[in-house]
């Protein structure tokens, strides 16, 4: 079984991101509501892909991706930013911290299920 974590503080926005990908198959899902708790899933292990928000209490998204990148573990591992930040200025910031791809709110859930398939099926 592969293991996404979704990172999001709203429980609403953690439950549609998690429908949108139940085609998927051999899956399990956890779910952090900040960055702390992102970091503290991660040091457990096994996650295999992570959609992380940028606006979050407690750990900025960007914080979360710098932390996870700057370890050896997860420093390949897929992380896909889900954030209402449509600016190039966030994107670029993503990016450049270490996100694989960057997906804006509202999400289509069938572009994200795409996105999500392509990382997952390429490990």
């Amino acid at each position: 079984m592969k293991k996404i974590l979704i990172v999001d503080d709203s429980p609403t926005m953690r439950r549609m991101v998690a429908a949108a990908l139940q085609e998927l198959t051999a899956v399990i899902f956890e779910e952090a509501s900040n960055g702390l708790e992102a970091v503290e899933i991660l040091a457990r292990g096994g996650v295999e892909l992570m959609i992380l928000d940028l606006n979050m209490p407690d750990m900025h998204g960007l914080d979360v991706l710098r932390f996870v990148r700057s370890h050896g573990l997860y420093k390949s591992t897929p992380i896909i930013v889900l954030t209402t930040k449509y600016d190039s200025e966030s994107k670029q910031s993503a990016v450049s911290a270490g996100a694989t791809d960057y997906l804006t709110k509202p999400f289509e859930p069938r572009l994200l299920l795409d996105r999500v398939s392509q990382w997952v099926n390429s490990k």
